[in-house]
Formats: structure tokens, sequence, C-alpha cells
């Protein structure tokens, strides 16, 4: 049944292709301008590392440690333990290195919270 709203057949003419509209009007080119003008890096490396989190790290990490920023080069990550941010001081170069592979940024550095509970 047809809404009567909504027709059957766009016009090829009407359709918006988003491939071809300019960076700054899709909505990754927003994103991506939002975040640089935080002071962080594109979309894609934000995604990348955010949406890969339990991926990259592992379950018994990701449990304990949650990434907070990507700014630049330096990952601010959050931990839930004291004794979770010694563990990443032992990890950070290995880490940063795995990050690295998902981002259009190099990861060299982790900074580390403890969250306030």
């Amino acid at each position: 049944m047809n809404h009567p709203n909504t027709p059957d057949d766009t016009p090829d003419d009407r359709r918006s292709d988003t491939n071809d509209l300019p960076p700054h009007t899709t909505l990754q080119g927003q994103l991506t301008r939002l975040l640089q003008s935080l002071g962080s890096d594109d979309a894609d490396s934000v995604t990348g590392v955010f949406g890969a989190w339990r991926e990259l790290v592992g379950d018994s990490v990701a449990a304990h440690v949650q990434p907070v920023r990507l700014d630049h080069a330096t990952l601010v990550v959050e931990v839930d333990d004291p004794s979770w941010a010694t563990e990443l001081r032992f990890l950070e170069a290995s880490l940063c290195a795995k990050i690295s592979s998902f981002t259009t940024t190099p990861v060299t550095a982790l900074e580390v919270r403890v969250k306030r509970r």
C-alpha cells in the first residue's frame, strides 16, 4: 500500500548521492569538522579506535579501560582502578602500535586517567 505522501517513483534527478556532495555537507564531513574544531583527529581515526576498542585490547582490558579521546597522536583512556594505569604503562608501546594500524593518525602515547568513584 502506498503512503499518500511518498511516491513510488522518485525521479533520478531528485535523488541525492552523498559521493557527489562537497565533504563539508556530508555527515562524515560535518563530524570531521566538529572533531577538528575540538582538537581531535578525523572521524575515521576516532571511530576506528572507539568502534574497535574491544577487538584491539581484548575483553579483559576493555572491561576496565575505556578510550575517552583521541588527541592528535595521544589516546586518552580512563581506567577503573589504579592498578590498570600501571598495567597500561607496560603495554603502552605495543598497544600504541596496534591502535595505529587501525587509524589514519599514528598513536604514539597513552594518557591514562583513573576514573573517580
